[in-house]
């Protein structure tokens, strides 16, 4: 299990696998956020936060939320809008503890044009 949360301590995550790879992406969102994604299923992740703790980012084709905690500002995960049977969401793993990462592969994604791994 990979764990991590904000700078605050506010929202934190448990993910119960090592992901194979994470994920850098360069789309125009993503680059800005600089974050290292793992990906897995719903009943795969657990976060924890209050209600009022973090801020939803709606934007694009509306489908994605990216949560950002409200005090300091990290975005720590995305989640699907309406998650169906096979839904699966994304942990900001620049969240975890660097030793915890450190021996997964980094793929680069390119989310600005062709939607296609780099490497």
């Amino acid at each position: 299990m990979i764990t991590g949360s904000c700078h605050c301590g506010a929202v934190s995550f448990e993910y119960d696998a090592e992901p194979s790879h994470l994920t850098s992406c360069n789309c125009s969102l993503c680059r800005r956020l600089g974050g290292l994604m793992a990906y897995a299923p719903l009943d795969q992740v657990r976060v924890h936060h209050a209600p009022d703790a973090v801020i939803d980012y709606i934007q694009g084709d509306r489908t994605l939320a990216f949560v950002t905690c409200r005090t300091c500002g990290c975005t720590t995960h995305w989640r699907p809008l309406e998650p169906g049977a096979d839904a699966y969401m994304a942990v900001n793993m620049r969240m975890a503890d660097p030793a915890a990462i450190e021996n997964i592969r980094i793929r680069h994604f390119d989310g600005a044009d062709s939607w296609e791994f780099l490497d």
